[in-house]
């Protein structure tokens, strides 16, 4: 089982921004911005790549969590940003989809 369909399962702690039946959202343990959650699928997907049109009501409601995430961790104002990264060289380091929304702070193209 990989690192993120453990936390899905509760077998590894992490602190929570949200849960249902369908993904997690939980703190990203070295944050790049005072704001930064992610937001994964409980089901194993290895990346964007992976997706097939079955996903797609998977993959609206994982953006309708993140706008509901950022109004209340109060990002949603000022602007957050979203990115999922697909593979190794992309720098995807877990091979589970996820997103990340990162914000509280104005970011630059790297950051």
């Amino acid at each position: 089982m990989c690192l993120f369909c453990e936390i899905a399962a509760g077998n590894i702690p992490s602190k929570k921004a949200y849960e249902d039946e369908q993904v997690v959202a939980f703190y990203d343990i070295a944050p790049q911005a005072p704001v930064h959650i992610l937001i994964i699928p409980r089901r194993h997907i290895e990346s964007a790549q992976t997706l097939t049109d079955g996903d797609n009501e998977l993959l609206c409601h994982m953006f309708a969590v993140a706008r509901k995430i950022a109004a209340e961790v109060g990002v949603a104002e000022n602007g957050y940003r979203l990115i999922t990264n697909v593979g190794r060289d992309a720098g995807q380091s877990v091979p589970h989809l996820h997103l990340h929304l990162i914000g509280g702070k104005t970011l630059n193209w790297n950051n």
